[in-house]
């Protein structure tokens, strides 16, 4: 369900860090507990492919199949617990302007690219070769990828089953943001795909903003 919530404003002033993130880029940061991360959509319709780790013990991470189970719903939006593969709870979504994110379609990668579009897009970027990239200066490997959220990216469940990529729903400046439960370390592929409509067929920058917790 739908579960569209913006947060206070926030001034990106006052965050403690403030990351620009490029078109096709990866990307990681470390987020403690109790603060929150703020992702934004800057142009419109970008999917943010995006990965947690316990920042003390990276042998524990996201669960896309645990937090689907936990809410019961094929989407996350705001009051949603990202929960690890241990069952605890690694951060929770506390806004939402776009209502539509996706943890069940992965990351693209070049082998998922050659057998959806063609040989002729095998040497393309992917989310995949992304994350590797970002890993390994964590000392992690592409064994360390698990399934991940795609924020932003538009994935309707057909009544067949079937998972379809459309149009993203997500304007320029809508944001999602995540209270962090526990220090974890977010990584971050800014999704490269230009084969289907998930960027629009356009990849562009997105903003990362992270706050100080709350007293």
């Amino acid at each position: 369900m739908t579960r569209i919530s913006a947060s206070p404003a926030r001034d990106a002033a006052l965050a403690l860090h403030d990351y620009f993130v490029p078109a096709n880029a990866p990307f990681s940061c470390l987020v403690r507990k109790g603060q929150s991360v703020r992702i934004v959509d800057l142009e419109g319709q970008q999917a943010v492919d995006t990965l947690l780790y316990r920042a003390d013990d990276v042998s524990e991470r996201y669960s896309s199949q645990d937090t689907l189970r936990v809410q019961g719903s094929a989407y996350v939006s705001t009051g949603t617990r990202l929960i690890s593969c241990e069952g605890n709870v690694m951060a929770t979504v506390i806004a939402d302007t776009c209502g539509r994110h996706d943890t069940s379609a992965g990351a693209c990668s070049c082998e998922a690219n050659t057998v959806r579009f063609g040989h002729q897009v095998k040497y393309l970027h992917a989310c995949r070769e992304n994350f590797v990239v970002e890993l390994s200066k964590h000392g992690m490997s592409k064994r360390d990828i698990v399934p991940n959220i795609n924020f932003f990216m538009n994935v309707p469940v057909e009544p067949s089953g079937d998972l379809a990529i459309v149009d993203g729903i997500s304007g320029p400046g809508d944001h999602v943001e995540l209270r962090a439960e526990m220090d974890v370390l977010l990584v971050i592929s800014n999704c490269p795909q230009i084969n289907n409509p998930c960027n629009g067929f356009n990849p562009t920058p997105v903003q990362v903003l992270v706050f100080a917790a709350e007293d």
